[in-house]
């Protein structure tokens, strides 16, 4: 699921594809110790966990060994690195261990991390939602 000031929507993390969407939502912005919003569509009735510009946070590791980082070189221009090997990212040779996969120049980074199944790497700025996905190998 995805806040923002336009509404909430809520999105298929392997395909992409927009499966709800609530322009004028009620109690958009995340609230409780536990950062959660009213869910919709196929998630409504529940209380959904965001991570983004309040707070909260995306799992940084998967099954199979693999890390998401993000790194700030030229801040506030932000990086995402993505490593297979459980490490640092850019501890073995680029391309083969670690990946460069996102850099952030013309938004702000709001949330970078895994889906619960591992399955879905997401990164959200403060305009766009950008999803990988792997089968379940």
């Amino acid at each position: 699921m995805v806040v923002s000031h336009a509404g909430r929507g809520v999105f298929d993390a392997t395909t992409g594809e927009r499966i709800a969407r609530d322009q004028d939502p009620e109690g958009e912005i995340p609230e409780g110790p536990d950062l959660t919003c009213p869910g919709l569509g196929p998630l409504a009735g529940t209380r959904v966990r965001i991570a983004g510009l309040y707070g909260g946070g995306l799992h940084s590791t998967a099954s199979g060994g693999w890390h998401v980082e993000v790194v700030g070189p030229d801040w506030p221009n932000e990086r995402v690195l993505l490593s297979a090997d459980g490490g640092m990212p850019h501890s073995g040779p680029h391309g083969e261990k670690w990946w460069h996969v996102f850099h952030s120049t013309w938004s702000e980074l709001r949330a970078v991390g895994f889906s619960l199944s591992g399955r879905t790497l997401a990164v959200a700025t403060s305009s766009d939602l950008t999803l990988w996905s792997r089968s379940e190998a």
